[in-house]
């Protein structure tokens, strides 16, 4: 197992047997994203401009600290929902490229004969999806939902057990 910066879509070590690509899932797309925001923004005004009108003025001033808030958390969700694991076998090696949000890139290499890929069934919100070899590990996909670490741990496992067949 080794951390380098190449990137693992090079075809050096032969013809893919199993590849990946595992991202976080995102709430809202871009347009919703906007039409959230635009009816929140509305809401808020609206009702900043009731409270402005009896008198509660600084309330106004609460109400768009609301909305800014919530475009708040909503882009950093937006910028942590980058990050990307590729996982890629060939028959000489699993390849596991992470690329976090902020775009730092750490690749991990693993011998497919050695490789254990461990998975809680049935899965439990905590189940991790780790990968062992030579008394190291990885966890890979956390931010997926139990099920679908599950549904790769079952994919990667299947594919590992045929490169080992042959």
């Amino acid at each position: 197992m080794s951390q380098t910066g190449e990137s693992i879509l090079s075809d050096r070590d032969g013809p893919v047997l199993f590849g990946a690509e595992l991202q976080p899932h995102r709430s809202l797309s871009g347009p919703a994203f906007a039409v959230l925001m635009g009816v929140t923004g509305a809401v808020a005004v609206i009702l900043g401009v009731a409270f402005l009108l009896v008198g509660a003025w600084p309330i106004f001033g609460f109400f768009g600290l609301d909305v800014l808030l919530l475009y708040v958390a909503f882009r950093i969700n937006y910028r942590r929902a980058r990050l990307v694991e590729r996982l890629r076998l060939t028959a000489g090696d699993l390849a596991v490229e992470r690329v976090s949000h902020r775009g730092a890139r750490e690749t991990w290499r693993f011998q497919p004969y050695w490789l254990r890929v461990t998975m809680d069934d049935p899965p439990r919100h905590d189940s991790a999806l780790t990968l062992s070899s030579h008394g190291r590990s990885l966890v890979i996909g956390a931010f997926l939902t139990p099920e679908e670490r599950l549904e790769v741990a079952r994919a990667l496992r299947d594919a590992l057990a045929r490169v080992r067949g042959r």
